[in-house]
């Protein structure tokens, strides 16, 4: 069926600005934006916004879980539990992150998602598998346990991941532990794409693997050596080349004023907002899990009991509006941190834009004005179709 959603304010990825028209969708996916001035194609229904703001649903390709939740503990119905928080807060696609966690385990929890990928979640989209496990440095493990982590091995990782669940498929790990290249070498050639965090590489190494293909780097700042101006280390390299750089702004993982220099460096398109929730995201104060350790989560913090962070507890549309404060930019330039920037790290064409061929999820904002630096979600669509309905 073909729906025309008309009477909107459609964002525009390549100038991050609102433009009137009507949105034309078909069987779920977008066929066509035309502007006022044009005739939209004919349409077995026609649905009015009111006038209100739209944007691509949001696109997070890093998240451990929500709701109480782990994806690399959960099962296929608690799977489902969490895509549906997600896309009732305007998550509408994600790359299910799984941290450390027994070999075994991380097996059954890729068949789960590469399953429920091709099924349907009810929710949120699962675009792939994003593995944030085993395959990181001892020495800056954060709040994954030592006795999880392991060598870099590409057989082993492509049985895990590539044999269950084909790209998009994004692989974090601690590339100065692959000397000959050949960890990131495979990922490349099955498709994946690469981040690279939990890493005690120099400036040195993080260019060499940036020549070799590295994709992005993983929670900027985060589980790396710090930026200095003797020892520039791999914060220097990710914000002086064109890599994408995920960033958790909470104003808890990394300061305002640092995120402000990070977003001013980094190329349009290539600053990537990430959320690193954890299963406590939505819940309240607590014992949880991650990565193989307890972890205690008090006035909107996780740590692990010797005191690092374990993942975050933020919502990615609070992030948006985190970046708006920030980095004093528009709402608009914000979103495309959101949406087209992450698809596009994990090398998805299907989501995060409101192009001909791609989904129709996204969301109507509780405003008219595209000057609202904060707006919330009025309405969350996938598909074409309100969240109820999908």
């Amino acid at each position: 069926m073909r729906i025309n959603y008309t009477d909107a304010q459609w964002y525009c990825s390549a100038d991050g600005c609102f433009y009137s028209g009507t949105l034309s969708v078909t069987d779920g996916v977008i066929t066509a934006l035309t502007t006022m001035e044009e005739a939209p194609p004919a349409a077995e229904k026609t649905v009015s916004l009111h006038g209100r703001l739209a944007i691509p649903g949001l696109v997070d390709v890093h998240t451990h879980g929500c709701r109480g939740n782990d994806f690399s503990a959960a099962n296929a119905a608690e799977m489902q539990v969490m895509a549906r928080a997600y896309a009732a807060r305007g998550v509408t696609s994600l790359m299910p992150t799984l941290a450390s966690a027994p070999l075994s385990r991380m097996k059954e929890a890729v068949e789960l998602i590469a399953d429920l990928r091709k099924a349907g979640t009810g929710g949120a989209r699962f675009l792939g598998v994003h593995l944030e496990g085993r395959y990181l440095n001892p020495a800056k493990r954060g709040a994954h346990a030592a006795e999880l982590l392991t060598p870099l091995d590409p057989d082993e990782l492509e049985e895990l991941l590539f044999r269950t669940c084909p790209p998009p498929a994004h692989v974090t790990a601690a590339f100065e532990l692959d000397p000959t290249g050949q960890f990131l070498a495979r990922v490349l050639s099955l498709g994946g794409t690469a981040g690279l965090a939990h890493t005690c590489a120099d400036y040195d190494e993080t260019m060499s693997a940036i020549e070799g293909g590295l994709t992005s780097v993983s929670h900027l700042f985060n589980t790396m050596h710090s930026l200095h101006h003797r020892e520039p280390g791999p914060v220097c390299a990710a914000l002086t080349t064109d890599v994408y750089t995920e960033v958790i702004c909470d104003g808890r993982h990394v300061h305002p004023g640092m995120v402000r220099m990070a977003y001013a460096a980094k190329k349009r398109g290539r600053f990537v907002l990430v959320t690193d929730s954890m299963e406590a995201t939505g819940m309240g104060d607590g014992e949880y899990r991650i990565a193989g350790m307890p972890v205690t989560v008090k006035d909107g913090e996780a740590r692990t009991h010797d005191g690092a962070l374990a993942g975050s507890l933020l919502h990615l549309m609070d992030g948006v509006q985190n970046l708006v404060r920030f980095a004093g930019i528009t709402f608009g330039e914000a979103v495309l941190c959101a949406t087209r920037a992450p698809a596009d790290m994990v090398g998805c064409s299907t989501v995060g834009d409101l192009l001909p061929g791609r989904m129709a999820d996204f969301l109507v904002l509780d405003t008219d004005d595209p000057c609202a630096l904060t707006p919330g979600i009025a309405g969350v669509y996938l598909g074409g179709l309100p969240l109820h309905e999908a």
